[in-house]
């Protein structure tokens, strides 16, 4: 039996995937499948900072003894102004190393950059990209303390396919929660755990219509956007004006996608 904790926020708790009968399924109970008699716990909830995983998600699989647990979480504490790198990473590496020293192998992500996603003005997208890049240095950093399995998402082309991203750009479509899962499954498969067959890669239920995309826009997905950037929007504009200022000038899209001075612990796609 293979007991799984995935903690996080949306991504994890399968916003982007809708299934049969219930409201989401996402990427961590399609890896589920792929594990010798899984029991998941999806411990993850919308919204969630690194705080948050820390204080209210990470004692429960802890009580659990989980033999596989995931942490992904980062986009929402990127998303607001009072955004710290010391504390994400005080409250990261506090969750992260006592997963591991309870035995779980622990996956981690580096994340792709949402100002790219979303096609935000390079004035705008630069300071985020920025908080980005800190988010995945301290993923780097664990990774190497800890020895986590890392899928580089900030590096894997596929990332920035399209089809990989619901309507509103910030969660994955099916294909992506089945590109996330299928990395993961190749990691815990190079780490030597055994394992079922790999999630497949196609999606088994038809792309949502446009009506569809534009009903979840209107119900939910601009919303969701709202709650989480009301206090950050006017700060990039901030930034993006001093920056103006300055006299900066646009980064090349690749070095926004990543500045290539972390990653070093992942294992290429």
């Amino acid at each position: 039996m293979t007991t799984f904790a995935a903690l996080g926020d949306s991504i994890t708790l399968g916003i982007g995937d809708p299934a049969p009968g219930r409201p989401w399924r996402g990427w961590a109970a399609l890896l589920a499948e792929g594990l010798p008699e899984a029991r998941l716990h999806n411990l993850a909830t919308a919204g969630a900072q690194a705080a948050d995983v820390e204080r209210d998600q990470l004692p429960r699989a802890l009580e659990l003894r989980p033999d596989v647990a995931s942490v992904i979480v980062g986009i929402n504490d990127t998303l607001r102004a009072s955004f710290d790198p010391q504390r994400f990473a005080r409250a990261g590496g506090h969750t992260v190393g006592a997963l591991r020293s309870a035995g779980a192998e622990v996956l981690t992500i580096r994340l792709p950059d949402p100002g790219l996603m979303l096609g935000l003005p390079h004035a705008l997208s630069r300071p985020l990209a920025r908080r980005i890049h800190a988010v995945n240095a301290v993923m780097d950093d664990l990774a190497e303390r800890f020895g986590t399995l890392v899928f580089d998402a900030a590096r894997d082309p596929e990332t920035y396919d399209p089809r990989m991203w619901s309507v509103d750009r910030l969660h994955p479509s099916e294909r992506g929660h089945r590109l996330i899962a299928g990395r993961f499954h190749d990691r815990l498969a190079t780490a030597g755990l055994p394992l079922g067959a790999r999630p497949e890669a196609e999606p088994s239920s038809p792309p949502p219509t446009r009506l569809a995309q534009a009903g979840w826009m209107a119900t939910k997905g601009t919303a969701w956007v709202i709650r989480r950037s009301t206090d950050l929007v006017p700060y990039l504009v901030f930034m993006g004006i001093r920056e103006l200022w300055a006299g900066g000038g646009p980064e090349p899209a690749a070095r926004r996608a990543d500045d290539g001075s972390a990653g070093r612990t992942t294992v290429p796609s």
